[in-house]
């Protein structure tokens, strides 16, 4: 059996906007969402600046149980499910629940119980460590708590490949639909991972931009990029068979209709220099898509900004387009948001299905110079109108995973 998949329902929490709509109205203008950090002490920081959820009121959407009872990520996932269900116009008491399932990650999981926690236990001993903190910090507790909201009683899972973590859930869950296991998913990534500890970790590995300098700090593809910015947040999609959604007269958003999963097996934390695993991901969305490389449109890079990731990466766009890849606009909303980790796909998935479906690509903000490689169409600093028909979007996540989705406009 092998099903068409698409997209009713989207939900978003990012540094720069709090729902979907928000998220793509600041997108679209190359809206900075990085700032000094306020939510954490940073005096023994070297890193000060990061991408962090604002002005969220937390008791608009949560009960004050959910709220002391949950970690930042899964609270995250929960308002992203909330605005994904609500937007897909889903009638709960209307669908097969044994059909319908949750795959939704994260890359780290309840760090800031983890910290609480932690420092619990050195101060006051043992016995004072919270009965909550073991289900508040694992990694699948925010998919359990989807799947309890909305009693979805399929599969509930959470695949863990860093930062291709949310790309991963949407591909598994488009997999799972396509060929026949389930007929609804809520599927995406999220993370809240600006603690101290998550971010002297990071760039004591020398991985984050220490310039403490806002606009100058996530600039992908530039030539003076020096690392990337921590960001948080989460996006959650509602994939459908296309006849579930029919049937229900439901408003299509997109078409997903290719998934490409590899590995380096090269290092745990440097991309292969010759991009050769991410250009079959690639390589893989594009043949089970059934097009024509010629026929995409749009590539919404990871492009965190680090040194390694964007050159190796514009070598595997490269390899896969050869001399087409010039023409392909390629951005990175990352230099908006910041990298939100395990949540990063997600939400840039979103960014994806916007664009096709409003035929705009968002920019790369913060880009003023290039280097000898780095000579592709990175958007820079304004978005553009653009006829768009197949749009990648390309994750990559230490450990060598690389993932990307192949989405096509709906008509």
């Amino acid at each position: 059996m092998c099903r068409r998949v698409v997209i009713t329902g989207m939900g978003a929490v990012t540094p720069i906007g709090n729902n979907v709509n928000d998220f793509w109205s600041n997108a679209k203008v190359g809206k900075l969402g990085i700032d000094f950090i306020k939510s954490i002490d940073t005096d023994n920081l070297d890193v000060k600046i990061g991408g962090e959820i604002k002005d969220l009121k937390l008791d608009e959407y949560l009960d004050k149980k959910e709220i002391r009872r949950l970690d930042k990520f899964t609270q995250y996932a929960l308002i992203a499910s909330e605005e994904a269900v609500r937007n897909s116009g889903l009638e709960l008491n209307n669908i097969d629940k044994t059909k319908f399932g949750v795959m939704v990650g994260s890359g780290i999981g309840g760090f800031h119980t983890h910290e609480q926690e932690f420092n619990t236990l050195f101060n006051k001993g043992p016995k004072r460590i919270s009965p909550m903190y073991i289900p508040m910090t694992i990694i699948n507790a925010a998919a359990a708590n989807i799947a309890i909201k909305y009693e979805a009683k399929a599969t509930c899972t959470s695949a863990v490949t860093a930062c291709a973590t949310g790309t991963n859930n949407i591909g598994d869950a488009f997999r799972y639909i396509k060929h026949g296991y389930a007929d609804v998913m809520l599927s995406g990534g999220c993370e809240s991972s600006i603690t101290p500890i998550a971010i002297a970790g990071f760039n004591n590995m020398r991985a984050l931009n220490s310039n403490n300098i806002p606009n100058k700090a996530s600039i992908p593809f530039d030539k003076d990029r020096s690392g990337f910015v921590m960001g948080e947040g989460a996006g959650i999609l509602v994939m459908e068979s296309l006849d579930h959604a029919l049937n229900r007269k439901a408003n299509i958003l997109c078409e997903i209709v290719g998934y490409g999963s590899t590995c380096d097996a090269y290092h745990i934390t440097s991309p292969d220099p010759k991009g050769e695993s991410a250009a079959k991901a690639m390589e893989d969305a594009i043949n089970e898509g059934n097009i024509n490389y010629d026929e995409v449109s749009y590539i919404n890079a990871h492009g965190t900004s680090t040194p390694y990731n964007d050159l190796f990466e514009t070598r595997a766009i490269k390899k896969i387009f050869k001399d087409k890849a010039k023409n392909i606009p390629i951005s990175s909303t990352k230099s908006m948001t910041g990298h939100l980790l395990g949540a990063a796909g997600a939400v840039e998935s979103i960014a994806c299905i916007k664009a096709l479906e409003e035929g705009f690509i968002p920019p790369t903000i913060g880009y003023s110079e290039s280097e000898d490689e780095l000579d592709l169409d990175y958007v820079p600093n304004v978005g553009r109108k653009a006829d768009l028909k197949y749009a990648l979007n390309n994750s990559l996540g230490f450990g060598g995973h690389n993932a990307c989705l192949l989405f096509k406009r709906y008509k």
